[in-house]
């Protein structure tokens, strides 16, 4: 009743019997079901009512954007793709984080290192707060990213690889979300600095289906004097405090 469609033709939908339904009944079911607008846009992509993007996902950054990236004072900057491999950095992402540039492509993968990377007691990924609620989005975003490239490769190997070798990950898979909380702030936990508290902004560049992920701390603070100090290290510190 709340949808505006017949009880018969809702049980032929739920059972895949039915023509693939308008745009218009889909919203009146989403508005039904109260989704969220990531969900109510998520199941209109399932049913082919909303654009899709087709064939690969973009991995090239524009020109202008790893310039920008070079101009950001007392910012650690990265551009993600839509499968989450690190794209572009700047120097002082570089300390923070790691040395992207040491790294293979496939290793540069954000989603692979939340899931698959060696386990050892008591640490997390570059050390962060908060790297349950991150490895929870990942699983969201890339959720998304799959309806949106079905016939990725990347894409979709990705997902494979990370239902199969992850038991938390193929957990989370099963949920079938895709609303997330975004991520405001953002703690890492450097091996020569120690603690450092940032905000995170994640700004999305529509045209390639990237993301620039941005981390500052508020001028004055604590955390900016440690990410000044960061950034006079450089990348080299963090490469050097690795055990070989």
């Amino acid at each position: 009743m709340l949808a505006h469609i017949s009880t018969e033709y809702y049980v032929r939908l739920e059972q895949g019997r039915a023509p693939r339904p308008s745009g218009e009944v889909l919203a009146g079911i989403a508005g039904a079901l109260r989704l969220t607008d990531a969900e109510s846009d998520h199941l209109h992509l399932l049913a082919g009512t909303a654009p899709s993007r087709t064939g690969l996902h973009r991995r090239d950054v524009r020109p202008s954007i790893l310039a920008l990236l070079e101009r950001l004072p007392q910012t650690a900057a990265i551009v993600t793709s839509a499968a989450f491999e690190v794209l572009a950095w700047n120097d002082l992402a570089a300390a923070l984080m790691e040395d992207f540039a040491r790294l293979a492509p496939k290793d540069r993968n954000l989603a692979r290192k939340a899931f698959l990377r060696p386990a050892r007691p008591g640490t997390t990924l570059y050390g962060i707060s908060d790297e349950a609620e991150f490895r929870h989005s990942v699983v969201m975003h890339l959720r998304a990213t799959l309806a949106r490239y079905p016939t990725d490769p990347t894409v979709t190997g990705l997902v494979d690889d990370l239902r199969d070798a992850s038991p938390e990950f193929a957990r989370l898979w099963e949920k079938h979300d895709v609303q997330t909380a975004p991520m405001l702030t953002k703690t890492f936990r450097h091996p020569d600095v120690g603690e450092i508290t940032v905000d995170c902004d994640s700004l999305t560049l529509t045209d390639r289906d990237q993301h620039l992920v941005l981390y500052t701390a508020p001028r004055g603070s604590r955390d900016a004097e440690t990410l000044a100090l960061l950034n006079v290290l450089g990348p080299e510190s963090i490469n050097a405090s690795k055990p070989p």
